[in-house]
């Protein structure tokens, strides 16, 4: 039997992952073939309905699948984990309210509030039974700490039962701190700091996200152990306009 995703987040085994926001099952299926240990699938800033993430996660093969849900709401969480998300990835968490509430729609009785239904991670109702009694230990439930409030009551949140890791948004971090997208600025990088010290007290795994490998090494020398490199459709641009500059070089030659 493989180790779940959270059992490995929770080792501290280093996870590389990319952000997946195309609406193509198409891209994901390539994406899997890669190598990549997990997908960071947005369900925040990317217009994808319920169905659409269901079907992204089906193309990711064997790679487990954390989406970040678009709010805290049950109705986002019930649907991303009913389609077969190996967790979830709640943005915004800026009080420790805010965690509990997260960890309670995630978790089934008696930790939680999570109901059960004819969905996909179910057996499509054939497999309830086994489903509940594992998912509690296998779901992760990560809380994005992105705004300068979360800085400020970060041990709390860290010290929230049933939070499994703490995810830095380095630039809704910087934005919420009046730096926008500077997010190498010393006051951002301390505020990070932060969110590292707390994580750390409270033996939480750390993840961070940058556009390159560039933008996360300094984060995963410290141990950060999270990481997702990239987004898809930065990916699909930035090659195009490679190719695009290099027929243009040759051009002009």
């Amino acid at each position: 039997m493989t180790d779940s995703f959270r059992s490995r987040l929770q080792r501290g085994d280093r996870l590389h992952g990319v952000i997946l926001a195309i609406d193509a099952p198409e891209v994901v299926e390539m994406m899997s073939a890669v190598g990549f240990d997990w997908f960071f699938i947005d369900g925040e800033h990317a217009p994808l309905t319920p169905a659409a993430l269901q079907r992204l996660i089906m193309a990711a093969r064997d790679v487990p699948c954390v989406v970040r849900v678009p709010a805290h709401d049950e109705f986002w969480i019930k649907q991303v984990l009913d389609s077969g998300a190996a967790g979830i990835i709640a943005p915004m968490v800026n009080t420790p309210a805010q965690a509990r509430t997260v960890v309670a729609r995630a978790k089934y009785p008696p930790l939680g509030t999570r109901g059960v239904g004819t969905s996909r991670a179910l057996g499509y109702g054939y497999g309830i039974a086994e489903y509940v009694a594992r998912a509690n230990d296998e779901i992760a439930v990560i809380v994005q700490a992105e705004h300068i409030d979360a800085v400020r009551d970060i041990d709390a949140i860290a010290a929230t039962p049933g939070v499994d890791a703490l995810f830095v948004g380095p630039y809704d971090l910087s934005l919420s701190m009046g730096k926008a997208g500077q997010v190498e600025d010393p006051a951002v990088v301390e505020a990070i700091a932060k969110i590292e010290a707390a994580g750390r007290a409270h033996r939480l795994p750390l993840g961070y996200f940058g556009v390159a490998p560039d933008a996360v090494s300094p984060w995963m020398r410290r141990g950060f152990t999270l990481i997702a490199c990239g987004v898809d459709m930065m990916m699909l641009g930035g090659k195009a306009r490679e190719i695009l500059g290099s027929l243009r070089d040759i051009a002009r030659d």
